[in-house]
């Protein structure tokens, strides 16, 4: 079983996969409810997250992030909500993050200045190719998603990789955003070790 974490912070809980993608999913607290956010089965973290409070919603916030969400939805008689446009009664806004074919939403929450993105940004190794601890999803990095550059984030929470918490996370965001374009070449040259890596740890 690959090596997985399990950390509370300010907005709730995270738990990270530990496989090749660096899958995270969070659930997010707050008054006595949890939403989760692209979950994936992990019994000690589901546990945990019921721990938190009652469970209010599920959500999936990117269309390709089929994971285990409506089984999950299911399993705690909650609301399944794939790519909202609103999370009922949720202290979160929602952004629209779409782009031609790219089905994907983020939550801002503004009372905890929390930020969460499921995959346009992300800290997993297939992101951050450049100098700093997130990058923009390869897909994007041409055009990446300059609508999240008007928030400044205490959290940063993602779908790949580790997040982020205090003043690093607004500088996180801003320079993956500024370097999106100019660390192409940068993946460019690190893919083929990128791609042995994953293949020797599948």
């Amino acid at each position: 079983m690959p090596h997985r974490e399990l950390t509370e912070h300010p907005l709730g809980l995270t738990w990270e996969s530990g496989d090749t993608l660096e899958r995270t999913a969070h659930a997010l607290a707050h008054d006595g409810r949890v939403w989760l956010v692209d979950p994936f089965a992990d019994e000690e973290a589901l546990e945990r997250a019921r721990g938190l409070g009652e469970i209010a919603g599920v959500l999936q916030l990117f269309a390709g992030h089929n994971r285990d969400a409506q089984a999950i939805a299911s399993r705690f008689s909650a609301p399944f909500l794939k790519i909202p446009d609103l999370v009922p009664d949720s202290p979160f806004s929602v952004l629209n993050l779409d782009q031609f074919v790219w089905k994907e939403r983020a939550l801002w929450w503004p009372e905890r200045k929390g930020l969460i993105v499921a995959e346009s940004i992300g800290a997993g190794r297939l992101y951050a190719v450049g100098p700093g601890p997130t990058g923009v999803h390869v897909i994007r990095r041409a055009l990446p998603p300059g609508t999240l550059r008007s928030y400044r984030p205490e959290h940063l929470l993602m779908g790949h990789g580790p997040p982020i918490h205090g003043e690093e996370a607004t500088t996180a965001l801003n320079e993956a955003l500024d370097r999106s374009r100019r660390d192409i070449p940068a993946f460019a040259v690190k893919l083929p070790g990128l791609v042995r890596n994953m293949r020797r740890q599948s």
